[in-house]
């Protein structure tokens, strides 16, 4: 995948197609709210295959019932590009119903 920086029009159509997501500086961000703890484990987990498949990691801490992450590409000089947004909407797949913090 491209690791050329986006333009702010292209972050900000690509933006409008990931709800609870938003801009926390330069970087993408998005933080879910589980039912328990072990609930937001297991979505780490799924969340570091899919790092691992891209081969682009986020910025992930895990809270009591809550996982956030932050990602842009380093490689780019942290600017925000295509992968950070592929990242985005495959961890978005992995948890469509849990609300935004």
């Amino acid at each position: 995948m491209a690791v050329e920086p986006l333009s702010q029009k292209e972050i900000e159509d690509r933006l409008a197609e990931l709800p609870g997501w938003s801009l926390d500086g330069d970087r993408l961000a998005r933080s879910y709210r589980l039912a328990s703890h072990f609930a937001a484990t297991a979505m780490v987990i799924h969340i570091a295959q899919v790092q691992e498949e891209l081969n682009h990691h986020s910025d992930l801490t895990l809270g009591y019932n809550t996982v956030s992450l932050t990602v842009s590409t380093h490689s780019a000089g942290g600017a925000l590009t295509a992968l950070d947004f592929e990242l985005a909407r495959r961890v978005q797949d992995l948890a469509p119903g849990h609300a935004a913090d």
